[in-house]
């Protein structure tokens, strides 16, 4: 409604169950006297968001939070408990966006719906957590997002690869606001577009491939590779050949810890007094 009515502040958005204060039960009274599909009943009183990105769970006996999940609550993810054989996957990012799943090119929507099926199979994705609604209430939501998760980590780890270190600290602080104002139906205000292009120019270099193994509830990066990554294995390498100078360490280090010398000089002499 807020993304509504930031592209169009004339518009007024009708919600009767929410307007009339429908209660749970009588909302579903109505469905059902009226004939509407929903998947919502006495019998199964959760409500349900669901889209290709993911899938969302409340109410019902999940409100008590001593109360686990039970298998009816999951539709796009197995029991991780009993997985399949591990299933290794390589993701290939251009420019941030997924473009290719074992070699094979594929828009971005169809490689979410595979790896939906891939990591799903194996039990990716499930979150439990009490999260701060906007107006302040706390509220239990159960979600299962295999394919988003899998590829966040990804993405992620390919970010560690090729973005400048403090460009990349950054950017983790960029996601948390970013996400925040999603969640709170931002979506189309000014900081949201302004955090938009910084995350734009940010992926600039974010191209390259992921190996990963998909396997009992959990998505493991073991290999990761990029033309464009600022890894170089003649500074990391311990080994005969390493290009690093370092000799430079030492004057580094003086300058570095100067500061918390300083404070510790002082702490160690008004001890003494």
């Amino acid at each position: 409604e807020v993304s509504l009515t930031s592209q169009n502040p004339e518009i007024k958005c009708i919600s009767p169950v929410r307007d009339l204060a429908l209660t749970r039960d009588v909302a579903i009274k109505y469905a059902e006297e009226h004939e509407l599909p929903i998947e919502t009943t006495k019998h199964n009183p959760f409500s349900i968001d669901q889209n290709v990105w993911g899938r969302a769970v409340e109410t019902g006996y999940l409100e008590d939070l001593w109360n686990p999940p039970t298998k009816d609550v999951y539709v796009y993810t197995d029991d991780p408990a009993y997985p399949p054989i591990p299933d290794q996957v390589v993701i290939s990012f251009a420019e941030g966006v997924p473009v290719a799943l074992d070699g094979q090119k594929m828009s971005p929507l169809e490689i979410i719906q595979e790896m939906n099926r891939r990591a799903g199979a194996q039990g990716i994705g499930r979150l439990d957590m009490v999260e701060d609604r906007l107006v302040g209430i706390k509220s239990r939501e159960i979600y299962e997002a295999p394919g988003a998760v899998a590829l966040i980590i990804a993405h992620q780890n390919l970010e560690n690869l090729t973005l400048e270190r403090e460009q990349g600290r950054f950017k983790r602080q960029v996601e948390q606001r970013w996400s925040e104002l999603v969640y709170e139906g931002q979506w189309y205000s000014p900081l949201k577009g302004s955090l938009d292009a910084f995350v734009e120019d940010s992926q600039k270099y974010v191209t390259g491939d992921i190996r990963m193994i998909l396997h009992g509830g959990r998505a493991v990066v073991d290999g990761r590779r990029s033309e464009v990554g600022l890894y170089d294995f003649d500074l990391a390498t311990y080994d005969s050949g390493d290009s690093f100078d370092q000799s430079l360490s030492r004057g580094f280090i003086g300058i570095y810890g100067l500061s918390t010398q300083l404070a510790a000089a002082r702490e160690q002499k008004e001890s003494q007094k």
